[in-house]
C-alpha cells in the first residue's frame, strides 16, 4: 500500500484539474480530482482522502457548502482555492472549517508547500512535557489529544487542536505571534498575524472562552497568546487553582 499522501481536487474547470493533477503528481502525491461538489463528496466517501483542495465558486455546489458536507463524513484537511483575495473571504472560509486557502493564480511551487504545510501540521506530533492541563473548567489531556469542559468532550478541528497543543504545552508564558505560526502552520506563516487571530477567535469558542473578556486565552497586545492555566501530573493531587474546576 502507498504511503504518499492522497490528495483530491476539485474544479469544474477542466484545464485547472489537469494542471493540478500534473504538478502535484510531480511532486510525488497521489492525486485524484472530481469536477463538482456531489462528485467530489462521493469520492472523498470512497477513497478517504488525506487532503482536499475545494474550488470556491462551483456552479452546482459551492466550495463552501461542499466543505460543509465533507466534514459530517471526512476528517480530510481542506485547502480552500479561490479567484478573491479578500480578508473577508480568506476569513470567512477559516472559520467555516478550512484549514488554508490559496489565491488564484498561484504557483506550482506555493501549490505544494502549502499542501505540505497543512498535512505536515494535521500529522504532526504531541510537544514534549507535560500532559494534563487545567483551564477555566477545561480538562486539556495532551497525552490522549483530549479536551473536556465540566467532563463534556469538546470537540476540536485537528488545527484547533494543535493551536491549543502548543498553548497548553507552554501553559502560563507567552508564545509570540510568530512562535505561534511558525510552530502549527509553519515557518511560510510567521508574519500572517491575521491568520492567528481568526483561529484563536474560533478556538475561544469552541472553549466557551468569553471573547470579549478571555480567560483562557489571554491576548498579549503586539506580542501573542497565553493560556493562564494550572498544570497537573496524572500522578499528582490536583492543586486549588482560582481558574480552575471548582
Amino acid at each position: 500500500m502507498s504511503t504518499q499522501p492522497l490528495v483530491l481536487a476539485v474544479d469544474d474547470e477542466p484545464g485547472i484539474l489537469r494542471l493540478l493533477k500534473q504538478e502535484l503528481s510531480a511532486q510525488g502525491f497521489r492525486v485524484l480530482v472530481a469536477s463538482s461538489g456531489e462528485e467530489a463528496l462521493r469520492v472523498a466517501e470512497e477513497h478517504r482522502p488525506d487532503i482536499v483542495l475545494l474550488d470556491v465558486l462551483m456552479p452546482d455546489m459551492s466550495g463552501l457548502e461542499v466543505m460543509r458536507r465533507l466534514r459530517e463524513q471526512s476528517n480530510a484537511a481542506v485547502i480552500l482555492v479561490t479567484a478573491r483575495d479578500t480578508d473577508m473571504d480568506k476569513v470567512r472560509g477559516l472559520e467555516m472549517g478550512a484549514d488554508d486557502y490559496i489565491v488564484k493564480p498561484f504557483s506550482p511551487e506555493e501549490l505544494a508547500a502549502r499542501v505540505r504545510a497543512v498535512l505536515r501540521r494535521t500529522a504532526g506530533p504531541a510537544p514534549a512535557g507535560r500532559r494534563l492541563v487545567s483551564a477555566g473548567g477545561l480538562e486539556i489531556d495532551l497525552e490522549r489529544r483530549l479536551v473536556t469542559r465540566q467532563g463534556q468532550l469538546v470537540p476540536l478541528t485537528r488545527t484547533e487542536w494543535l493551536l491549543l497543543q502548543q498553548l497548553a504545552a507552554h501553559a502560563g508564558k507567552v508564545l509570540t505571534n510568530s512562535e505561534l505560526l511558525s510552530k502549527v502552520w509553519g515557518p511560510e506563516y510567521r508574519d500572517d498575524v491575521q491568520y492567528l487571530r481568526v483561529w484563536v477567535s474560533r478556538l475561544r469558542r469552541k472553549l466557551g472562552d468569553n471573547p470579549s473578556e478571555p480567560a483562557i486565552i489571554k491576548t498579549m497586545p503586539g506580542i501573542g497568546y497565553m493560556l493562564d492555566a494550572e498544570v497537573v501530573r496524572p500522578d499528582e493531587t490536583r492543586p486549588a487553582s482560582s481558574t480552575g474546576p471548582k
